[in-house]
């Protein structure tokens, strides 16, 4: 029976964790609920703070042996409840910041299994129920938390080894004429519906040593009341099938080519520090 009961310590650590990091910035985490577009956007702060509650009431019922099964209910709900989110953001084939927490990881198959087995972790306490404390529980505790996490990661690295343009390939994305004779080019591929892509539209304004070409697959009318809407004059190319072609899963993405279309560099642009790094395949000036 310790198996079943040591899965509450791996979750009191997980939700506070999460509760913590969302806390940090709530309206950051309301911005990720606003991009499932499940709820008005008047009532996405007030779902983070209810959020943040929830996880961190889970995490106190958990800590003590009588209260222990409500604690891992409401976790069981809560992850219920995100699974149930995901599903939906998937189904749409939205591109959104999972908010699990505080970080930039876009919904996906690692987020999904990640969850999934929080989940299995929540009706495992559930069943096991009250039980005092033992410090073999914090043991078989941690040994959950790397079951649970390393799968994530795995299928994380798994997805984002095998998409996208090689450098040293040919991009195939021609935009307008453009008059700025930078260090070459970036192709910032976003999508209307995608709130990661919102927050990062200000970086790749921001690129100084490129000209900057946004691309997407949606419908240009949405696209361009989109950027008008964020305030955002760049060249716009229309390309339905840029995604499936070049095997990219989702945006935010970005595609650093020289002035011919060479690829020098490609990858996910989930936040700043990853444009950063492929904008540091430029070549030198000297």
């Amino acid at each position: 029976m310790i198996v079943l009961a040591s899965a509450y310590a791996a979750l009191i650590a997980v939700l506070l964790y999460a509760a913590v990091s969302k806390a940090r910035d709530l309206p950051g985490f309301a911005a990720d609920i606003a991009g499932y577009q499940l709820i008005p956007q008047r009532l996405t702060l007030a779902a983070a703070v209810a959020v943040v509650s929830a996880e961190l009431a889970a995490a106190g019922l958990l800590t003590a042996p009588a209260t222990r099964r409500w604690g891992a209910l409401l976790a069981a709900v809560l992850f219920a409840a995100f699974l149930a989110a995901m599903a939906s953001v998937l189904r749409r084939g939205l591109s959104v910041g999972c908010g699990c927490f505080g970080d930039r990881d876009l919904v996906g198959p690692a987020t999904v299994t990640r969850t999934g087995l929080l989940a299995a972790l929540a009706v495992m306490a559930a069943v096991a129920g009250p039980f005092p404390f033992s410090f073999v529980h914090l043991l078989v505790g941690a040994a959950y938390l790397a079951l649970t996490f390393l799968p994530a990661r795995l299928i994380g690295a798994a997805e984002r080894s095998r998409v996208g343009p090689r450098p040293g390939t040919h991009w195939d994305v021609t935009p307008q004429a453009l008059t700025a004779e930078k260090l070459g080019i970036l192709y910032a591929l976003i999508a209307p519906t995608c709130g990661v892509c919102s927050a990062m539209l200000p970086a790749f304004v921001a690129a100084e040593q490129v000209d900057v070409v946004l691309v997407s697959a949606a419908e240009e009318g949405q696209v361009r009341d989109y950027l008008a809407a964020h305030e955002v004059e760049l060249p716009l190319v229309i390309d339905p099938g840029v995604f499936d072609r070049h095997g990219i899963p989702w945006p935010p993405y970005a595609v650093l080519t020289d002035r011919q279309g060479v690829v020098l560099a490609a990858g996910g642009a989930a936040e700043p520090g990853a444009l950063d790094a492929l904008l540091g395949n430029l070549p030198r000036v000297t």
